[in-house]
């Protein structure tokens, strides 16, 4: 039965491939078939492996097919891991995965490229499954560079487009920098440890005490980080993913929400252990997460495009992430990845719903759509309920849990994380209040509003459930539960280690879980009242502070930053090598003259080739005599 397990990822592979090939002979529908249908079974042997998983020796089954690299020492399996952290993971990507392929039947339905669209999702569930269920870092490193040769073609899906190509350009650009980060750090991982099977590695560093200043295991991990934070989107390597909103936005919702940008803190959380050998990176990760949870946050305040106040939030969600990561809290922080997976793919799939309905992304030219589109409204509440942080809803918990432990870590990153909440309290009631409150403030448009077709409803309100409910899983011990995540992914946190013993944490939680969702509450009762009866009273507040409001509307200026700083000096200097020692050199005295020369000697030599045959006996009776008198002289 076990050996049935290696479909969970292949299953995709194979709908992309005869999608692929096969797309346009197979119609519309049979394209729809396959492609939810295999991401549907992917997600039910997945879901026969977790209860496997939960009965086998150590909560961990190991399949192994054949050896896949071996040189010299270097020895890699071709294998899969089923352990309480893969398993979640492969749950979330093949279940939200299928949700997802299904309501884009309905969104990309009228589209030319509907075949390749598929062909490309079926294509991405592939590799991140590799990603998360690969036994070793080379196989997860396959994973990892294929969803991020996915995400290059999502985003760039409307090809004919200026703008999609060239944030899919940059998305592929950013995330290389990352990728060098982790290669670098497997290469540290190997030179010390000798190997890079995950469980080998967690094995030999568990009788391993923490570091002592910068060690070799800090260096690891530390670039390990640089990849995480280039494909989790922290920063400085952040700015990919807001313009990644370019592709469809079933796209968003898959790999900007639910899947690929997790793939960050699922690295770290794979190599927990390790992490905890180097309290330096630690330290690193949380002052990174803090403050990219903060940064996004206030650039979300300002954003007209609904996709993009969303992608901000992403930037900021996964700051929460890596900032319960860095307070040591491995459990905490994926059990946000996991509440998050739900919430946020229902918000993007909310105002994928929003623009399917109007043809509009700009919120400025929305409103009034409450009654026109019940079933979206009302998912929407509940996902925006849920990422506020409200009492009872999923985000509460796995928020107010990270920030405990930033308290008892810094109570500077406590504050950062809790103006982030605050923020993003702020400008989602004002997302809501302006998609939904108010007047049409685009009467054309609204008139032709309408509530979507059913597959791309369905999927809303088995999110919407999700969102509501996953939170129960983890309710934290200081709040009277039993943080039942934390015990469940134990064998996946601690494996390997000698001494894995249970922390308690002694600290104020329920006052700052009161303070954090009283102050939370207040914002987006701010940010609702500001905005449900028009844009009168933003515009007076933007009045007041023009310039401060142009540099957030304007995300700080970032990008024209990069390009003034980084990117126009880079082309320059490239321009430059390019005219310098490619064509004057490389081209011009490389090849060029050599190839001037030859024909100069060759039309020196053409000119005494006359083709009389007097001139030539002439020639040759001088060159005689020249040699005679040389030789009697």
């Amino acid at each position: 039965m076990h050996t049935l397990y290696w479909l969970i990822p292949l299953l995709p592979l194979f709908g992309a491939a005869l999608i692929g090939l096969a797309g346009k002979r197979i119609g519309k529908y049979g394209v729809a078939i396959l492609g939810v249908g295999l991401v549907a079974a992917s997600f039910a042997l997945a879901l026969s492996a977790f209860f496997a998983m939960q009965v086998a020796p150590g909560c961990r089954i190991e399949l192994t097919s054949f050896e896949w690299m071996a040189v010299d020492t270097l020895r890699v399996p071709m294998g899969l891991v089923f352990d309480p952290l893969s398993c979640i993971m492969a749950l979330v990507v093949s279940g939200i995965g299928a949700l997802i392929h299904l309501y884009s039947v309905g969104y990309m339905w009228e589209d030319e490229g509907f075949a390749r669209y598929f062909a490309y999702l079926n294509l991405f569930v592939f590799f991140m499954l590799t990603l998360v269920l690969g036994s070793s870092l080379p196989l997860l490193f396959v994973g990892w560079e294929g969803v991020g040769l996915c995400s290059y073609l999502l985003i760039g899906f409307y090809y004919e487009t200026d703008y999609a190509p060239a944030a899919g350009l940059k998305a592929f650009l950013t995330n290389r920098v990352g990728d060098l980060g982790m290669a670098i750090g497997m290469m540290a991982l190997f030179a010390h440890f000798g190997t890079l099977t995950v469980g080998e590695l967690l094995l030999r560093s568990g009788h391993l005490s923490p570091e002592v200043g910068f060690g070799v295991i800090t260096f690891a991990t530390l670039m390990m980080f640089v990849g995480a934070t280039g494909k989790s989107a922290q920063l400085p390597l952040y700015v990919w993913l807001p313009d990644a909103m370019a592709g469809p936005t079933p796209v968003s919702a898959l790999i900007h929400a639910a899947t690929m940008v997790t793939a960050g803190i699922f690295l770290i959380c794979r190599l927990a252990p390790l992490f905890q050998l180097a309290p330096i990176t630690l330290t690193t990760i949380a002052w990174v997460g803090g403050a990219t949870a903060l940064f996004a946050a206030t650039i979300g305040l300002c954003q007209r495009d609904i996709k993009k106040v969303l992608a901000y939030s992403t930037v900021s969600q996964l700051g929460y992430m890596f900032l319960g990561l860095g307070a040591a809290g491995f459990a905490a922080g994926f059990f946000h990845v996991f509440t998050h997976a739900w919430f946020k793919a229902l918000l993007f799939l909310g105002a994928g719903s929003v623009i399917h309905a109007l043809h509009e992304q700009d919120l400025f030219k929305m409103g009034g759509l409450k009654n026109k589109l019940p079933i979206t409204f009302w998912t929407m509440l509940i996902a925006t309920f849920a990422i506020m942080g409200f009492p009872g809803f999923s985000g509460f918990f796995s928020k107010d849990e990270i920030l405990y432990l930033a308290y008892l870590k810094s109570p500077v990153l406590w504050g950062m994380g809790l103006v982030g909440a605050c923020l993003t309290s702020f400008y989602m009631w004002r997302l809501m209040a302006l998609t939904f409150w108010g007047e049409p403030r685009d009467p054309h448009a609204y008139a032709h509003a309408h509530e979507s077709p059913w597959t791309m409803a369905a999927p809303l309100v088995v999110l919407a459930t999700g969102s509501l409910l996953a939170g129960w899983w983890g309710v934290p011990e200081a709040f009277g539960g039993h943080f039942a995540v934390g015990k469940f992914l134990a064998p996946s946190l601690t494996y390997g280690q000698v001494h894995a013993a249970h922390s308690v944490h002694q600290g104020p939680a329920m006052l700052l879980a009161v303070v954090s969702t009283s102050l939370a509450i207040a914002a987006g009762l701010w940010g609702f009242f500001s905005y449900k009866d028009g844009l009168a009273l933003a515009e007076a507040r933007a009045a007041k502070w023009p310039g401060l409001h142009r540099w957030v509307e304007n995300k700080y200026y970032v990008d024209e930053g990069l390009e003034r700083f980084l990117l126009g000096p880079t082309r320059w200097l490239g321009n430059l090598l390019w005219k310098l020692f490619d064509v004057i050199f490389i081209d011009g005295i490389g090849v060029n003259l050599p190839g001037a020369l030859a024909r100069l000697a060759g039309d020196f030599v053409a000119f005494f080739q006359t083709g009389r045959v007097r001139n030539y006996t002439l020639a040759m009776t001088m060159g005689v005599l020249a040699l005679l008198w040389i030789f009697l002289k």
